[in-house]
């Protein structure tokens, strides 16, 4: 490595050096071509210069002493297994930065072997939280009843409730999964759809099951389907039915109709969690219809025992970066 390095924005020129052990590990946490080095340098307006398995960093005393915590955090999570990307590294930037989390992700070492307390198992991958407000919504996973997940997309809200559901089937602590979705598009009318009903309610639960394959091998997602323990449907189909033993999510919530949500809250019963997403600001319902039935019940539901509202924003994306500024220019002052 050997960069032009970066000029420190005012007279405060720091550096400081950092000597990390498992050098075998550098190479995954530096990146390919010193991709994740690059991306630091260019995040966090340092330079980064490595020898061995020491690491010198330049730069404003404010920034070097966020790349060094940003670095510590990053190699800790390679000891972990993680794999180190753009998506990983803006969180935990975004993670250091908030003075909230500054002995959160530490304190979370206290599992066996410097694990974190707080993750999510299952078959393909461990997840652990990205944001200060995952570190929460996990938390209350596992702690509540009933969790309402409200937020911009990109924030995990979903993928993180399908994850801690897989990890609660394979436990045997719940019987079932249940995902659900309004079938409302977005916007534009597609007209008819051909096939069976399955074949004409996929293409609104797709999403669904592709955070589904990514915590569980595709056969064995099937082979449960097939078996009853996950079942997949639009919210019309709950309609009736008492949900127990059960693991019970519905996404994309913010396209239910009051009623609609009364039905689904309704439907729980023993020994179930339940989990409502959506962003209370991106509703699809047709014009005329009432308000969300996912306002209405934070409105009439939040301060009830038993259930968490979790709430996401846009610093909480962990999609590309601009993502989350995309939401800030959409939903920002003016909007």
């Amino acid at each position: 490595m050997s960069r032009k390095p970066v000029p420190a924005q005012s007279g405060d020129r720091s550096r400081v050096e950092v000597n990390f052990d498992r050098p075998q590990l550098l190479p995954r946490l530096f990146g390919e071509f010193d991709s994740n080095i690059l991306a630091l340098e260019e995040r966090l307006g340092v330079y980064i210069h490595a020898r061995g398995q020491r690491v010198l960093i330049e730069g404003s005393a404010e920034a070097v002493a966020h790349a060094r915590e940003v670095l510590q955090e990053l190699h800790a999570r390679v000891i972990r297994g993680e794999d180190v990307d753009t998506g990983l590294i803006d969180a935990v930037i975004a993670m250091a930065s908030e003075p909230t989390l500054r002995g959160i992700i530490r304190a979370d070492g206290g599992g066996t072997g410097g694990n974190p307390s707080i993750m999510i198992r299952t078959r393909k991958k461990t997840i652990v939280p990205r944001s200060v407000a995952q570190t929460h919504y996990m938390r209350q996973l596992i702690s509540n009843d009933i969790i309402f997940a409200l937020g911009p997309a990109g924030t995990g809200k979903t993928y993180i409730a399908v994850a801690q559901a897989v990890a609660q089937l394979i436990t045997g602590s719940v019987q079932r999964l249940i995902l659900s979705r309004p079938a409302v598009e977005a916007g534009e009318k597609l007209g008819f759809l051909p096939g069976d009903m399955k074949d004409k309610v996929d293409p609104y639960l797709r999403p669904l099951y592709d955070a589904l394959n990514d915590c569980l091998p595709a056969e064995q997602v099937e082979r449960r389907i097939a078996s009853g323990e996950i079942e997949i449907a639009p919210i019309a189909f709950m309609r009736g039915r008492t949900l127990a033993d059960a693991f019970v999510i519905l996404d994309e919530a913010q396209n239910t109709t009051p009623m609609q949500m009364k039905m689904f809250l309704t439907r729980f019963g023993q020994n179930s969690r339940m989990v409502v997403c959506g962003d209370p600001n991106q509703t699809d319902l047709p014009g005329g219809t009432r308000s969300s039935g996912l306002n209405d019940a934070v409105e009439r539901l939040e301060g009830v025992e038993g259930m968490a509202f979790c709430r996401f924003t846009s610093a909480d994306v962990v999609r590309h970066p601009i993502v989350g500024r995309i939401v800030d220019a959409y939903e920002g002052p003016g909007a």
